[in-house]
């Protein structure tokens, strides 16, 4: 989905801000039913298969009458990402922010499976509606005790996020020649067969993964994530440690 034309409308729109129509017939619709109706035809039959007019069809509307409840595709596809990201996942019950980042990124991939086509157009300069900024309001609750700044907090959310996101994109896309797709037991054959001309990539496509490129990725991010935030309380530490009693 390209940048928004208007921003300011889709946020009225997203954030039920924008007036009702008072001239003319009631509608005869809600936005609510208008998105889910969008999302089932994503689902069943690819983003591609979504406009206007075939959503309109589906409604029993003309396509004129469509734009009564939105004014064109942008914002058809920002009512359908936010009927499609559901709910965020309840992180109350793991324990430490590592838990609660790893469940946060289990809801996230789950999400994405339901509608894989979430991941390709929820990416660029766009507004956002309330149900899906939740989801990084969600995330960052994770991090509220660790030793970050409030940006960086946003940072290692957005790498999870888009750790997630790009992972989701390859198999989608069918860029995963290594590990997934109809292509790669035929690429495995031709680099064994090839051994010598690509050793390394023969030896490791040979050995059956015990993780998926996904959880690995997630596992060294988060790896990272904690060394850092340890360093931080090690620092902390040593700093108060040094700091001279207050007077008495």
């Amino acid at each position: 989905m390209s940048a928004n034309e208007d921003p300011r409308a889709l946020a009225e729109l997203l954030w039920g801000l924008r007036k009702p129509h008072t001239r003319g017939p009631r509608p005869a619709f809600d936005l609510a039913r208008l998105a889910d109706t969008a999302v089932k035809v994503a689902d069943t039959e690819g983003l591609e298969a979504v406009s206007m007019h075939r959503v309109a069809a589906e409604l029993g509307l003309t396509k004129m009458a469509l734009y009564r409840y939105v004014k064109g595709k942008t914002e058809l596809m920002a009512i359908m990402i936010e009927a499609a990201v559901g709910t965020p996942p309840d992180l109350s019950g793991a324990a430490g922010w590592r838990a609660k980042l790893e469940e946060y990124a289990r809801g996230l991939s789950a999400a994405w499976r339901r509608h894989p086509w979430l991941p390709s157009i929820t990416v660029g300069d766009r507004v956002m509606g309330p149900r899906e900024t939740a989801w990084s309001e969600r995330a960052l609750s994770a991090l509220t005790d660790a030793p970050l700044t409030e940006r960086e907090r946003l940072d290692a959310v957005m790498m999870v996020s888009h750790h997630i996101r790009a992972t989701h994109l390859a198999a989608t896309q069918g860029t995963q020649t290594w590990t997934d797709g109809s292509a790669a037991p035929i690429m495995r054959d031709l680099l064994l067969l090839n051994a010598s001309r690509f050793p390394l990539l023969a030896t490791a496509v040979a050995i059956p993964s015990t993780t998926t490129t996904r959880e690995f990725g997630l596992l060294a991010l988060l790896d990272g994530l904690e060394r850092t935030i340890t360093q931080r309380i090690h620092n902390n530490g040593d700093e108060q440690a040094a700091s001279p009693p207050d007077p008495p």
